[in-house]
């Protein structure tokens, strides 16, 4: 099977064409209670496919959190393929957030599990977490060249854990987080119209100023909507780089279902607003 186009290319056209914005597909327990769902497997694919149904022809990207769904055993992950394969076919990319991390043969198995052409729930792209080392991501970074697909790589999340990792200081004086941000610059140099191997950083995690964040590569950017980030947030935290961001939005959007209307309305407002403050800068 020939490989697609590499993946920021194909983001790129997305993002241009819809807009920079990701929904996640996040059906946890409180959300289908919510939805007047029942938190088991008819409640998930009801919920799921539902997600998929409003927004999939709409959004540059989708991000189902794998969690949600593997707690449910095989019968979870197999809504999760159909979902994939649903919201694929609708035109939308598929960023699939599994935060895998492993070294050697073990990378290479969850790599295959998401990112090889023929696998259930290949996926455009992929979360994977570096902290057993940058080097341990290259059965998948070499996966993700050979299949077209892109990796979303942990930099500088916002959780309140992050820091204790993403800030400590390296022998040579650079954090934890920018050493993340400069392989990724290196794994994109020289791409057009943009590189495949994104980073993961949160909308609320403060001052960046003094991270290089023009890694030629997408910035994934978890936290506007209920996490308290606005699109107006965005310039002051992504600088330069903020035309290369793609602000992830899950219970801002989610929560106006199982109203398929209302969450298309949802996803159309957050996607103007970014398109506008992108414009305006």
């Amino acid at each position: 099977m020939s490989p697609l186009e590499p993946f920021g290319a194909r983001l790129r056209r997305a993002m241009d064409e819809r807009g920079p914005l990701c929904v996640g597909i996040d059906p946890h327990a409180s959300l289908l209670s919510e939805w007047g769902l029942n938190d088991d497997v008819a409640g998930l694919e009801r919920f799921s496919r539902t997600v998929v149904e409003a927004v999939a022809d709409r959004v540059a990207v989708m991000k189902p959190q794998s969690a949600f769904f593997e707690r449910f055993g095989s019968r979870g992950v197999a809504v999760l393929e159909r979902v994939v394969q649903e919201a694929r076919a609708a035109g939308t990319l598929v960023v699939m957030d599994a935060k895998r991390g492993d070294i050697g043969s073990t990378m290479a198995g969850y790599a295959e599990a998401f990112l090889a052409k023929d696998a259930p729930l290949f996926s455009d792209a992929l979360t994977v977490s570096p902290y057993l080392g940058y080097g341990s991501l290259s059965p998948a970074v070499a996966l993700a060249r050979e299949s077209g697909a892109g990796l979303f790589v942990l930099a500088l999340t916002s959780n309140p854990e992050g820091p204790e990792v993403q800030h400590a200081v390296r022998g040579d004086g650079r954090t934890v987080g920018a050493t993340m941000l400069a392989h990724l610059a290196a794994e994109n140099e020289g791409e057009e119209p943009l590189g495949s191997f994104g980073a993961v950083v949160g909308a609320t995690v403060g001052d960046l100023s003094s991270y290089d964040l023009d890694i030629n590569g997408p910035l994934l950017a978890p936290g506007v909507g209920a996490q308290g980030a606005t699109a107006a947030d965005l310039p002051a935290v992504f600088g330069t780089a903020v035309r290369n961001v793609i602000p992830n939005v899950s219970r801002g959007v989610l929560r106006h279902g199982p109203d398929v209307g209302a969450l298309r309305a949802a996803a159309d407002r957050f996607a103007g607003e970014i398109r506008d403050v992108l414009a305006g800068g």
